[in-house]
């Protein structure tokens, strides 16, 4: 019987998939907020799609303060879409 893998929910579209197919943003132990591609950084995690829509529809829902318990800045959110541009941009795909 093949073990069944755990599904994890976009903040910003709500949609289930395996977590391999998203971005981790992560709380690290000192407070920083990240963006996590490898998915093994340390500290508390949400799931993104790797899409700009995503990220907006998660900014309009506050889903970081949400998810992380806290306020963010919007700047956050900014950081976070300039993070995702680079890392799009050094493997080559564009969306």
């Amino acid at each position: 019987m093949e073990k069944k893998k755990p599904l994890r929910q976009c903040i910003g579209c709500g949609e289930k998939k395996e977590k391999q197919a998203f971005w981790r943003i992560v709380r690290t132990p000192e407070e920083e907020i990240i963006l996590d591609p490898t998915g093994k950084a340390a500290g508390r995690g949400a799931y993104l799609c790797p899409k700009k829509e995503c990220l907006e529809a998660a900014r309009k829902r506050h889903a970081l303060s949400r998810s992380f318990r806290g306020q963010f800045p919007d700047e956050i959110y900014d950081e976070l879409a300039g993070q995702l541009e680079r890392i799009k941009e050094a493997a080559g795909k564009d969306e």
